[in-house]
């Protein structure tokens, strides 16, 4: 069972970084910004 899951790709292959880590770390703050945002709103509407 064990060799069912070894990988033909060299780990080091598997372990780099394919995409954007700006666009990824911008987006995870515009994200989270939003949903601040939000959370702020709906308390405001909501004179939770």
């Amino acid at each position: 069972m064990a060799e069912h899951w070894k990988h033909t790709a060299d780990p080091a292959e598997i372990m780099r970084a394919t995409g954007h880590p700006e666009l990824e770390y911008a987006a995870g703050w515009t994200i989270a910004g939003l949903v601040t945002i939000g959370t702020i709103v709906a308390a405001w509407v909501f004179a939770i």
